[in-house]
């Protein structure tokens, strides 16, 4: 189920959301998933279920991951436009 603030316009969950923008954001910066979770002492499989939308991240993981990719936690939660970091995030079709 999805929430939403306004009851017109419904929102996507925040779990692909977080997924595209870690995967997005790692690959921006040249590292595999391997490299990445091993930087940020996070097991790769965990790391790699996070990335694929298949987890429910608790939020001091998200703070491990955004640390690790030199960001902050809530640029990985927006959906869509300018985010804090000034970065365009793309919303994913689907």
């Amino acid at each position: 189920m999805t929430y939403s603030s306004s009851p017109c316009r419904p929102r996507r969950a925040v779990v692909p959301i977080l997924a595209a923008n870690i995967r997005r954001y790692r690959k921006e910066r040249g590292v595999s998933q391997q490299d990445f979770a091993y930087d940020i002492e996070m097991d790769r499989t965990y790391f790699g279920g996070i990335e694929r939308g298949e987890r429910n991240v608790p939020i001091d993981n998200i703070e491990r991951i955004a640390n690790g990719l030199g960001i902050s936690a809530d640029s990985l939660l927006i959906e869509s436009g300018e985010d804090p970091e000034g970065i365009s995030v793309p919303v994913p079709e689907g």
